[in-house]
């Protein structure tokens, strides 16, 4: 399985109607079909955002920094794949599946180790059927270019 690094863009918003970015992985087929991707985890970073809900910039460089070392350290093997992320009110949430939700954990304390304590939250799920991500991936029809 081939692991591509194409992605969309698509806005959509919240209950509040505070906009929402939503970056999501395109080409993941033989994952969702490969059925060892069982477990998805989300990691959430709450912040305080401006008028719009967004990160400020130098915390947005934080983040994708962050983002980097975990898709990097989970990748490496195909342990876990980075589907999606969403950036707006005041949450940045990246959401991976993940063959193994305590091997994931094991690789994130070590990834996470050179930075200072981080306001993250980690919730997980099974989800064999890819529900969340199938769910995102609809919004790929409006994508921005």
């Amino acid at each position: 399985m081939k692991l591509s690094n194409e992605w969309f863009t698509a806005l959509s918003e919240d209950e509040e109607g505070h906009l929402i970015t939503v970056s999501g992985r395109d080409e993941l087929t033989e994952f969702v079909q490969s059925g060892k991707f069982k477990e998805r985890v989300e990691i959430t970073w709450k912040y305080e955002g401006d008028e719009k809900g967004m990160p400020g910039e130098e915390l947005a460089e934080q983040m994708e920094t962050v983002e980097e070392t975990l898709k990097k350290a989970m990748e490496k093997d195909k342990l876990s794949i980075l589907t999606a992320v969403y950036t707006g009110a005041g949450e940045k949430i990246w959401v991976f599946y993940t063959r193994t939700v305590r091997v994931f954990g094991e690789r994130l304390n070590e990834a996470l180790a050179s930075f200072e304590l981080l306001p993250i939250s980690i919730y997980t799920e099974v989800d064999p059927e890819w529900e969340e991500y199938l769910d995102m991936y609809e919004m790929k029809q409006w994508a921005v270019e």
